[in-house]
């Protein structure tokens, strides 16, 4: 007799802290340019608007190359395509220390972005194949966690790194950009040992708990439709579209709320290492929120609200920011506001797995993702363009409001879309009993 709960909790603990760590490490090399820009844009002789343009072109190489990303992933397993993905993108980092013009700054930066395409969406596809959908989004949630550890730490590491300026003889731009591309050439070797592709050859369960899993994910699927596991047909799948279309506005909130945030809280006046700390507080409620409300999200029939309210909330939070001139408030609301936007996404995610599964789960995972991401695209272009144009650091917020809004309003008319497949607590009773059957 398997035992449910401690087979999850087997399986969580195998693989999440292990999957977390390597987001936490996307993440940095993500978000590792802003710092390197203190120093590189003056050491180049490079523009602003030059910055800003090759900082975005990560989000175009993600675009072009998730899905075909994703569905090589499904076909070659987890362990050796992570693997792949991290040797590649640690070595375009640190390959990112020796940018001349910028030129090469923007080959390298769309180069990084076409390298780490397919990580996140592959761990969501690699989810579906581990764990029964009455757990995916609390999932998704521990999994995301990482992002916002990485957001808290992310500045005091780069302060520190470009304090090491003038060390054998490298610039402290430079070994931003070394510092953090190593770990994932490393985490990458370990991967490929490490990483089991599916339960079926994990070496931690035994055939017991092996049989169980299967016969609980082949209940679940048994009534999906026919084209669920078509990649292609997942891609122009108007649900999928749908999909794609209302994600744009998590990561473009997202996006533009962490670039701008630091730019915000400078013109409180306050100096540079409170500034650092004090942008640790909304991501400590981030974090807080990632797993609250997918937990209450995977114990409830209808988990559209899960995502809806905390995006209006943190819309209204923003729009509140903007118009209360208190410094103090108008940070608590860009706080509570940073939550909202984080807060749904997990629960959010588990949704394409209600009608996909397989390399149709991993086209569909990514064409989301990929469109959605583009949002950090506009992001990092708008909101500074935004501040131009009005001269105040607080008006981009009523910008990312009205997109996170509509983003919320289409997963409502999403969730009305969606097949009453999703497993709600009264059914999993009789799913366990036919999984044992």
């Amino acid at each position: 007799m398997v035992d449910e709960k401690q087979l999850i909790s087997k399986i969580t603990w195998r693989l999440m802290p292990f999957l977390g760590i390597l987001y936490l490490i996307a993440y940095i090399d993500r978000q590792n340019v802003s710092f390197a820009k203190l120093e590189m844009v003056g050491a180049l002789g490079m523009s602003e608007y030059a910055y800003g343009l090759g900082a975005s072109l990560f989000f175009i190489g993600y675009f072009l190359f998730e899905v075909p990303s994703n569905l090589l992933l499904e076909r070659y397993g987890a362990s050796k395509w992570f693997a792949r993905i991290l040797l590649s993108w640690g070595a375009v980092t640190v390959a990112l220390a020796y940018t001349q013009n910028a030129t090469m700054f923007y080959i390298l930066r769309f180069l990084l972005g076409a390298c780490e395409a397919g990580f996140f969406p592959g761990v969501l596809y690699l989810l579906t194949l581990w764990y029964p959908s009455t757990y995916r989004g609390r999932m998704v949630g521990l999994f995301m966690i990482f992002s916002a550890l990485a957001n808290a730490v992310g500045a005091p590491l780069g302060g520190m790194l470009l304090d090491l300026d003038g060390l054998y003889g490298i610039a402290g731009w430079q070994w931003v950009f070394i510092a953090t591309g190593i770990p994932a050439v490393i985490a990458g070797v370990v991967t490929l040992f490490f990483l089991s592709d599916r339960p079926e050859s994990a070496n931690f369960l035994s055939d017991a708990e092996k049989s169980w899993l299967k016969r609980r994910l082949d209940v679940e699927n048994a009534d999906m439709d026919k084209n669920a596991e078509n990649g292609f047909k997942a891609l122009i799948n108007p649900k999928v579209l749908l999909m794609a279309l209302c994600y744009v506005g998590f990561p473009l909130a997202a996006y533009g709320l962490s670039y701008w945030l630091p730019t915000i809280v400078k013109e409180f006046g306050v100096s540079n290492t409170a500034n650092g700390f004090l942008n640790i507080i909304p991501w400590v409620l981030v974090a807080v929120a990632l797993y609250i409300v997918p937990s209450m999200a995977d114990r409830a029939v209808s988990k559209t609200p899960y995502i809806v309210i905390p995006a209006l909330l943190g819309a209204i939070c923003l729009v509140l920011s903007a118009v209360i001139p208190d410094h103090g408030v108008q940070f608590a609301f860009l706080c509570i506001a940073a939550a909202g936007i984080f807060a749904g996404q997990p629960v959010f995610w588990s949704l394409p797995s209600r009608f996909l599964r397989g390399a149709g789960a991993a086209a569909g995972l990514a064409a989301i993702n990929s469109v959605g991401n583009l949002g950090g695209f506009v992001a990092q272009n708008v909101v500074p363009w935004i501040k131009d144009s009005t001269g105040s650091t607080i008006a981009p917020m009523f910008f990312l409001a009205a997109c996170l809004a509509a983003a919320a309003l289409l997963v409502f008319v999403v969730g009305r879309l969606m097949p009453r497949g999703q497993i709600s607590a009264e059914e999993s009773g009789a799913v366990q009993q036919r999984a044992h059957t």
